[in-house]
């Protein structure tokens, strides 16, 4: 080890004695920082430092390779490789010592570029992780490209020749994983060449996962190339005799067997996706322990199939070895409960049809342009879930996410896999449970009721109730007790049951076409006193008929499927218009709620809740309520008695609506919510004015300028104050709600007020109320609904600025704990039966102060719409105690930002870096300069008595 120490020594002090360290340091944070600050750094606005390694894999190759190209060109050019290659030194001892001191100077060069990582630090939540990864990854693949430089520098005496092909071999290294290569081959064969490709491989170590098998692919080449560089220089001493044949022939098999060995391994580790370490904060490209328990908590097998066509589209291609890799490592942390499967559609006809038929699973056309033309590809990029009977599909929608609004400059990642993965499991696993397995959560049999009038039956059901009983009959033997049923005629004399009774259950008889007689076909199913009336197939059919019954069971039963109950905004025109006057009115605003339903959907059993009824479906969990507008005493009454039965109640409004009706301009109408008082009883006061906040997010709005004399219209991408950026430092930091969102934007926001008393005991309900979102601390409020922008009178920005004190405004709020019900001491609107009048602890409200904070029009002006659509889901998850979900998906969708800063500041930072690493580098001509002062030339004078020696010396040579 000594010997190796020592010439790597060597070696560096001659790199700095030299121009060479110097120019290779200069080059290198040229590259580095330059295309950093040059490529728009805080222009991204993201606190990570990856486009500081983004041009690393291709500028280390020509640095690398100019840096080694001398290595054992010059040696032999100079004639000192023989002296080397005499001394009493192993030869791979030679060739690590000078591979050490190139890793060595590489590793100087990226140690001058840390000030960039302190810097992001300074200004966002920088996650270390990718940071280690990066230096990691940077020093492998350098190390990689070293290697190949140096055996090539030891092929040829000419240095230039050994940089020529060095790069070519480094570059097509490089280029064999890129998607200009891998874009234009089938998936399984792009698979393997981005497995071979330098750069792919840094990318994923940039991730900040540390992989085994990225490890290996990079130490097996420097392994392999080192070795060939000592079969190399062992070579140059071998003579052609046959006493040393043997010795050739055992180092030639030495390094065959050595390179046989690293592409063994590489192909066998290709398939270990487990042996690795996650050095992201949040754990982000780890599988959970809420999947790991979920996985192997299954009863029954479960299928993962990837549906992926050899040809696809190229931004997609990269994205299937991931998949592959999750989906394997859910079936090996599943203990084997998990199946996984990966098809290509196109090649199997019958495989394709069950996919269409049975799945619903389609191809879907992509556009695919290369030099000469561009053509559409149909191609299959879905995965289906299969647990029982039960199935969840999902397709490229769901697990990409596209981001940049530059169609030339896109970029396409996955959403966040692990996340959709064990939301669709969790789904099809709570959605399919045997009989046996539903009842048994049940404190009490369930009891299915048939009311049926067999007298006045019509001839065409006349068959049915046998049909019926026979299905209830079966279930009833599997149940073991917990299931059982009645069949009870109103009309037959001492029935204990009448119409009378079955009419104050609110069921009504059906008519018979063209008769005056009417019957009854009821069934009702009782769990623990809640009743559901099961409606029967038509036509009718047992398997349909026992699957209803079934699904009623699980909608009652906790532990399956939560439902969420939505309350929609209204149409504008009133129901009771005359229908001439009606055709007058402008058409009511579509469903504006489309986007969190579908995302709800995709959960959740979703239901619309008609509050004007007075009452909440009892199968609803949670309750959310968008754009409340003049509610009624029986709406409130509604929402009042859903909170007082310990559920929760989310309210999205606020007392400023958008007008759908506004054509082309942005109109804002103030409103009044119906719930002012309500809210402000439970702890929550609707303000009348709206937030406006200088951090915000810009959006596209139509603007009219003076041009020239004429009024153009014209859109522009302006900064807008009334669509207050919530981000990190104004989120709750206490509640996993908001944990891992990078923003949210709270458009035409209200003010929001909290007044939860502190709890005393014995004086009350105790609550506690958390701000959930509030604006910056820069934010003022207006009472003007004006919010088009004004250029004439402010040219700038279009908007006045803070007319005076600025301050945190609260915009979303969260009480939790018990309720008194503003229906206390009143009657029931509806008139039913008694108002419960407090609420168990467990009862929850949420209150954000938008109308259009989930409106699918506010949503499509905003680049955070998929924050607020998450925030709404994690409302819910919380809602129904299913923080497990909530915790993976906050892993994923955290978000880092910078703080904003103007751009003085912002050119602050940047000179800040290029002084540090300018004077870290002068630092080393210094040093090196001082180095070279301080050498002094060998004595070459020798001293008399030696000249004597000398002189005998030469005598008896020449006696000899």
């Amino acid at each position: 080890m000594s010997h190796i120490l020592s010439i790597a020594k060597k070696e560096l002090r001659g790199y700095f004695l030299s121009p060479v360290a110097l120019i290779f340091l200069g080059l290198f944070l040229l590259t580095t920082l330059g295309r950093l600050f040059n490529g728009g750094f805080f222009a991204r606005g993201i606190a990570d430092i990856r486009p500081l390694f983004e041009l690393l894999p291709v500028s280390l190759i020509y640095l690398c390779s100019a840096l080694t190209m001398r290595l054992w060109s010059e040696e032999e050019k100079l004639g000192t490789l023989e002296v080397l290659l005499t001394m009493p030194v192993e030869k791979h001892r030679l060739v690590l010592g000078k591979f050490l001191a190139a890793i060595a100077l590489t590793a100087i060069a990226l140690v001058l570029t840390f000030s960039v990582p302190v810097t992001v630090a300074m200004l966002g939540p920088l996650d270390w992780g990718p940071v280690i990864g990066g230096y990691v990854g940077a020093v492998l693949m350098a190390g990689a490209y070293l290697a190949i430089g140096m055996f090539f520098s030891s092929i040829t005496s000419n240095q230039i020749v050994a940089l020529t092909v060095s790069t070519f071999v480094c570059s097509m290294l490089f280029i064999v994983g890129e998607p200009i290569v891998v874009d234009n081959v089938g998936n399984n064969t792009a698979e393997i060449l981005t497995a071979v490709g330098t750069g792919s491989r840094f990318r994923s170590i940039l991730r900040g996962v540390l992989d085994i098998r990225d490890l290996v692919y990079y130490v097996g080449i420097v392994v392999v190339f080192l070795g060939l560089n000592t079969l190399l220089l062992r070579a140059k001493g071998w003579s052609e005799g046959a006493r040393t044949a043997s010795r050739r022939h055992n180092a030639i098999a030495t390094v065959l067997l050595l390179v046989l060995n690293v592409l063994a391994i590489n192909v066998v580790l290709s398939n270990a996706t487990g042996i690795r370490v996650d050095m992201t904060e949040r754990g982000e490209y780890s599988i959970s322990k809420v999947t790991k328990d979920l996985v192997r908590s299954l009863d029954e097998p479960l299928l993962i199939r990837g549906y992926f066509s050899e040809k696809t589209h190229p931004l997609l291609a990269p994205m299937v070895p991931r998949i592959r890799d999750m989906i394997e490592e859910y079936g090996e942390i599943s203990g084997g409960k998990v199946v996984t499967e990966y098809v290509d559609p196109r090649e199997d006809v019958e495989m394709e049809k069950e996919a269409n038929q049975l799945y619903g699973i389609k191809s879907f056309p992509f556009q695919v342009a290369d030099r000469l033309d561009t053509s559409v590809v149909n191609s299959y990029f879905s995965i289906l879930i299969k647990y029982g009977d039960q199935f969840q599909v999902l397709t490229f929608q769901d697990l990409i996410e596209v981001s940049g609004r530059d169609p030339r400059n896109i970029e396409v990642k996955l959403r966040n896999l692990e996340y959709d993965l064990t939301r669709a499991i969790k789904k099809v696993a709570y959605g399919f449970q045997t009989l046996e397995a539903v009842l048994a959560e049940l404190a009490k049999p369930a009891k299915l009721s048939m009311y049926v009038t067999a007298a006045s039956l019509p001839e065409n059901f006349q068959e049915t109730p046998g049909k019926i009983e026979g299905v209830l009959k079966k279930m009833s033997t599997e149940a073991n007790g917990k299931f059982e049923y009645v069949k009870v005629d109103p009309d037959a004399p001492g029935s204990a049951v009448t119409r009378d009774d079955l009419a104050k259950l609110g069921l009504r008889p059906y008519a018979t076409l063209f008769s005056q007689t009417s019957f009854y076909l009821h069934l009702v199913l009782d769990v623990d006193g809640k009743l559901e009336l099961i409606p029967l197939p038509e036509p009718f059919s047992a398997a349909d008929f026992e699957k209803d019954v079934k699904a009623a069971l699980e909608r009652s039963t906790p532990g399956f499927l939560k439902t969420v109950g939505l309350s929609k905004p209204k149409s504008d025109v009133p129901d009771n218009l005359p229908p001439q006057l009606r055709a007058q009115m402008p058409p009511p605003p579509p469903d504006l709620t489309r986007a969190v339903t579908k995302q709800l959907s995709e959960t959740y059993t979703v239901e619309t809740a008609d509050l004007t009824t007075g009452k909440v479906d009892g199968a609803v969990d949670v309750l959310v309520v968008f754009a409340p507008k003049d509610y009624d005493e029986k709406q409130r009454f509604a929402i009042d008695q859903q909170l007082m039965k310990g559920g929760t109640v989310i309210v999205v409004g606020g007392k400023f609506e958008l007008d759908t009706h506004g054509g082309q301009s942005v109109k804002i109408n103030k409103i009044t919510t119906g719930l002012e008082e309500q809210l402000a009883s439970y702890g929550v006061e609707l303000g009348d004015v709206m937030v406006m906040d200088p951090q915000n997010e810009p959006f596209a709005m139509p603007v009219e300028r003076d041009l020239g004399g004429m009024r153009v219209r014209e859109i522009q991408y302006l900064p807008y104050p009334f669509f207050p950026n919530v981000r990190s430092d104004g989120m709750a930091d206490d509640t996993p709600v908001v944990g891992g969102l990078p923003g949210v934007t709270v458009p035409w926001a209200t003010a929001l007020t909290v007044n939860v008393p502190e709890a005393k005991e014995g004086e009350g309900p105790s609550r506690e109320a958390t701000v959930l979102l509030q604006s910056s601390p820069d934010a003022w409020t207006t009472s003007d609904t004006n919010v088009q922008p004004d250029f004439k009178t402010y040219p700038e920005a279009g908007f006045a600025g803070a007319p005076g004190e600025t301050k945190r405004h609260a915009l979303g709020v969260l009480v939790t704990g018990s309720f008194e019900s503003f229906f206390k001491g009143k009657k029931d609107p509806t008139g039913g039966g008694a108002v419960l009048e407090q609420s168990p602890a467990s009862a929850r409200l949420v209150v954000i102060g938008s109308s259009a904070f989930a409106n699918d029009v506010a949503m499509s002006l905003s680049r955070q719409a998929a924050s607020n659509l998450e925030l709404v889901q994690n409302l819910v998850d919380w809602g129904v105690e299913d923080v497990d979900l909530l915790s993976i998906r906050s892993r994923g969708t955290f978000a880092r930002t910078l703080a904003p800063i103007d751009k003085d500041t912002r050119l602050t930072y940047e000179l800040a870096n290029y002084g540090v690493a300018t004077a870290l580098l002068a630092l080393i001509v210094v040093l090196a300069y001082g180095r070279r002062r301080r050498l002094t030339p060998i004595d070459l004078d020798t001293s008399a008595k030696d000249k004597v020696a000398f002189a005998a010396a030469d005598k008896s040579a020449v006696e000899a």
